[in-house]
């Protein structure tokens, strides 16, 4: 009997909140604050076209002090749909910490799991399409899944003018290997997607604007997996770290406005995003929206916000 074989590949989207996310695209980042981060993100592209991609993320970072050494852990998760496909990855981070020319160089690190899935049971093939037959056996008809273990890795500098980062996703390329939910064995079929090696690159600033409670934050995101390119600039402008605002420019593909608050710890954020390719026929543009909370920690040797037991209390 004949054997069926079919293959993808599964591109990430970048976040126009990328620069309140960093460590969702650098391990590097953990832990380059006094404070722990809670991140949560919606990202609701092409409004109007059905099955249309669909990104929901989490992420936390802190620091934690070994000895005189500091360093950064961090957990993320993220879940992304297209179409009949759905993507999870669920990682832990940590970064070293080194002074370097009046700034903080991290090196990361993050372990991953990973996995797909493929609702087989929702393709509809008519009869009368000329592209596809109703038993064709490229495409499967039974929902598949499949899981596999990642590597990344990334170096993060940061100084109080601004900051730099590198990073690797996906290091071992993994392939996941799809099968019947509940089975060891596709039968005579064997279905894949693979995960390309991805750099990214990002860079930002803040720029106080002299005499007056405005900042600029100028910023940028670029990633490659060495076939596509995708990137992303944009430009805020922050008012007494409480209000802020900016445009951004998605490359050959948008531009985006965005808005935030910050209030005591607790931050929210919204970006619209509109097309400039062919989809604003069917599409009103895309949606972000965005939600987060710190907590400041003290490393001092006396710690004056100390938390008493409530069983002392």
């Amino acid at each position: 009997m004949g054997c069926a074989a079919a293959r993808a590949q599964w591109s990430e989207s970048l976040l126009a909140h990328y620069s309140v996310m960093p460590t969702l695209y650098n391990p590097g980042a953990t832990g380059n604050t006094d404070y722990i981060r809670i991140r949560g993100n919606a990202r609701l592209q092409w409004i109007g076209v059905d099955n249309a991609p669909k990104t929901f993320s989490g992420t936390a970072d802190m620091p934690i002090k070994i000895g005189k050494k500091r360093i950064g852990i961090g957990v993320l998760v993220q879940q992304e749909g297209l179409g009949l496909f759905s993507n999870l990855e669920a990682g832990l981070q940590a970064s070293y910490k080194l002074k370097l020319l009046g700034g903080t160089l991290s090196i990361g690190v993050q372990g991953s799991y990973l996995n797909t899935k493929f609702k087989g049971s929702e393709v509809i093939l008519p009869d009368d399409d000329d592209y596809h037959e109703g038993s064709d056996e490229a495409i499967p008809t039974q929902d598949l899944s499949g899981n596999a273990i990642d590597l990344s890795a990334g170096i993060w500098y940061e100084h109080k003018l601004f900051y730099l980062g590198i990073s690797g996703r996906h290091l071992l390329d993994p392939t996941l290997g799809l099968k019947l939910e509940g089975s060891e064995s596709t039968e005579t079929q064997e279905y894949e997607v693979n995960r390309p090696r991805t750099l990214y690159f990002t860079a930002g600033s803040n720029i106080p604007i002299k005499n007056t409670l405005f900042e600029l934050q100028p910023s940028l995101i670029a990633a490659t997996d060495f076939n596509d390119f995708t990137g992303i600039v944009e430009m805020r402008a922050r008012y007494n770290k409480f209000l802020s605002a900016g445009i951004g420019y998605r490359y050959l593909s948008g531009i985006s406005i965005s808005l935030g608050a910050e209030f005591k710890n607790f931050f929210i954020g919204y970006s619209y995003e509109y097309p400039l390719t062919a989809i604003a026929k069917a599409s009103s543009g895309s949606h972000e929206i965005m939600a987060g909370y710190q907590l400041k920690l003290d490393f001092s040797a006396k710690n004056k916000n100390r938390h008493r037991s409530i069983r002392l209390m």
